[in-house]
């Protein structure tokens, strides 16, 4: 079965999940006559950055992603977003289910990144789709989805924050390595510090005064040779 349809009519933040998760409303038609039985889908879920415009402060905090603005129209490619199983009931003609999205806040993800970095707007999405429809008048006629069936859609970056402020109230998260956070640990205890925001904001002062006094000392040796 090639001739089904897809179309988003719809996204949303479950407020009532255990984590992190976005809501789709996905309209599927198929042909009238035809009595589809289940759909068995794959949906891959892509950001496609080059449909969108980007105010100077978010692309400073793309450079990281897709480097200088000069070199975007190279770099800018497809992010990969999310990819979900959906089993979809019985219908005929059309019908319209969910596809719960859960959602990650970590920082190492490209895709968590690129949210961060948008202040408003929209996120340019395509939902792509594949499976097996089972279908037919009487018993089950088995055949494919193809990859070529999708829909796109455009998610307010309101809709992200108020999803990841319900789970993560003004916080972040960041993955480090075993021996990095024995170090921090080590470091917190020596300094008797309450907490880890506490921690690192120690360690960021810290750098931060060493960094002035570097300055400041090659100033003065540059100031000298004159």
């Amino acid at each position: 079965m090639t001739d089904l349809d897809f179309i988003c009519t719809d996204v949303r933040a479950d407020r009532h999940a255990a984590g992190p998760t976005l809501v789709f409303r996905l309209r599927i038609t198929a042909p009238q006559e035809t009595r589809v039985h289940a759909l068995a889908l794959r949906c891959q879920l892509r950001i496609e950055p080059a449909r969108r415009f980007y105010a100077e402060a978010e692309g400073e905090r793309l450079t990281d992603l897709f480097g200088e603005r000069s070199r975007w129209g190279s770099t800018l490619h497809p992010i990969q977003f999310a990819q979900v199983p959906l089993m979809v009931p019985g219908f005929t003609g059309e019908t319209e289910v969910d596809v719960p999205v859960p959602c990650t806040y970590d920082l190492d993800i490209a895709a968590t990144r690129y949210f961060r970095a948008l202040d408003e707007g929209d996120v340019p999405l395509l939902l792509l789709f594949s499976g097996t429809a089972f279908s037919g008048p009487s018993g089950f006629q088995v055949s494919p989805v193809p990859w070529d069936r999708e829909a796109a859609v455009r998610l307010p970056v309101r809709v992200w924050r108020e999803m990841i402020e319900q789970h993560f109230p003004g916080c972040g998260w960041l993955r480090l390595p075993g021996d990095v956070i024995d170090g921090l640990l080590a470091f917190r205890a020596r300094r008797a510090l309450p907490s880890w925001e506490e921690t690192v904001r120690t360690l960021l002062t810290t750098a931060e005064t060493a960094e002035t006094a570097e300055t400041a000392e090659t100033a003065e040796t540059v100031e000298g040779v004159r």
